[in-house]
């Protein structure tokens, strides 16, 4: 497995030996995030963990590691790996050696600071350390990240908001950039009657009643994102849960571990830790 003491060795050896081992890695995880679809499903047997931004918090991501990386679970982590935290490239190559090595346990959504390219954002300290070849590297193999994750007992898991489509399944035509992108990336929820709103940051705001819409068009009963530090950790009945993973927003950080053989309706159903 690898830690902090081997990635900190690979960024310190040669630039030349460590561009190389670069490409091969997003060349092999490339290949495995191509073999995935833009819509996950979960097996309907054993359990998920959601883990909520990690932002450079590399700690964090190897803790959830050490504890779920095991039978029966499954880990999904719901994007926003870089940015902010100290350590973004150490903390992205750590998530994408364990795609590597555990392609069906190991599942990285697309978050907002995945989506640069298409939109700039801020603050963006690991983006605005790299070359513009670099960028065009990670810009290609995070075009390249799922974009929402799903089981059949009722749960839906993505970055930010929820895309308005006709099925679920069109979640495998959404194209970087579009619309619906912007919604599952950039969405908050608000406590409200509105319906759809564009907010002057440049984030969708998503109310009440587009939440339970779409939820029951999709026919999930929870769903599980990040990506809003300032939304209530549940809204709309306990249906709506909003975690994070990383001490760059909070001293205390939150994940969601579920069983795939239970039937969910809120979040009294799930088991929502701190670690």
């Amino acid at each position: 497995m690898f830690g902090f003491r081997i990635l900190s060795k690979i960024y310190f050896d040669e630039p030349a030996e460590r561009d190389t081992m670069e490409k091969d890695l997003f060349d092999e995880v490339g290949k495995i995030l191509e073999r995935e679809s833009r819509l996950i499903r979960l097996p309907s047997e054993g359990k998920v963990v959601f883990v909520g931004d990690t932002h450079g918090d590399l700690s964090a991501s190897e803790q959830v590691v050490r504890q779920y990386l095991k039978r029966p679970y499954r880990i999904v982590f719901l994007g926003d790996y870089v940015d902010r935290g100290q350590y973004s490239r150490e903390n992205l190559h750590y998530l994408l050696h364990l795609k590597r090595e555990h392609p069906d346990e190991i599942f990285l959504l697309a978050g907002n600071h995945e989506g640069y390219m298409v939109k700039e954002l801020y603050p963006a300290n690991f983006w605005n350390s790299l070359s513009l070849m670099e960028k065009e590297a990670y810009g290609h193999l995070f075009s390249k990240f799922p974009l929402a994750i799903t089981s059949g007992n009722g749960v839906l898991g993505l970055h930010g908001g929820l895309p308005e489509l006709d099925s679920l399944e069109e979640t495998n035509r959404i194209e970087w950039g579009d619309a619906n992108w912007d919604r599952i990336v950039w969405g908050d929820f608000v406590e409200s009657e509105i319906h759809v709103r564009d907010d002057w940051s440049g984030r969708p705001q998503l109310g009440r009643p587009y939440f339970g819409e779409m939820m029951e068009r999709y026919g999930k009963r929870i769903l599980v994102r990040s990506h809003q530090p300032n939304a209530p950790l549940l809204m709309f009945e306990k249906r709506c849960i909003t975690i994070f993973t990383s001490h760059a927003y909070l001293p205390i950080r939150t994940i969601v571990v579920m069983d795939l053989e239970r039937e969910v309706r809120t979040a009294e159903d799930v088991v929502i830790e701190r670690i």
